[in-house]
C-alpha cells in the first residue's frame, strides 16, 4: 500500500463562547503529526458532518468518527494520533525517512 486514505468526520460544537470548531483543530493537528511521520504516503480529509460532499456514516456511528480505507478506526470519544498511526503501519505503510 502506498498512500493511507485517512477520513476523520465531526462537527462544530456549540458552548457558552458561541461555536467552536475543535474537532476540525483536533484533526489538524494529527493531519500535521501523521504527516510528519509518513509524508506523502497518508492523506487526511476532515469533513464537518453538515458538508455535502461527507461521507455517510455507518449506522450508529458516533462523532468524531475516524476511518481508515473505508474500515472505521473509532466512533465517538476522542481522536487518537497513536492509534491511527498503528492503523496506518498495519496497512503496510512505513514512516518516511527524514
Amino acid at each position: 500500500m502506498n498512500l493511507a486514505l485517512v477520513h476523520i468526520i465531526g462537527a462544530p460544537v456549540a458552548c457558552a463562547e458561541g461555536v467552536k470548531d475543535t474537532w476540525r483543530d483536533v484533526a489538524k493537528h494529527a493531519a500535521d503529526q501523521l504527516i510528519a511521520r509518513f509524508g506523502d504516503s497518508v492523506r487526511v480529509q476532515y469533513f464537518d458532518l453538515f458538508d455535502p460532499d461527507c461521507p455517510a456514516l455507518p449506522d450508529g456511528a458516533q462523532l468524531p468518527l475516524v476511518i481508515i480505507e473505508g474500515e472505521v478506526l473509532s466512533s465517538g470519544g476522542k481522536i487518537s494520533v497513536p492509534a491511527i498511526r498503528k492503523r496506518i503501519e498495519a496497512l503496510g505503510v512505513r514512516p518516511h525517512a527524514n
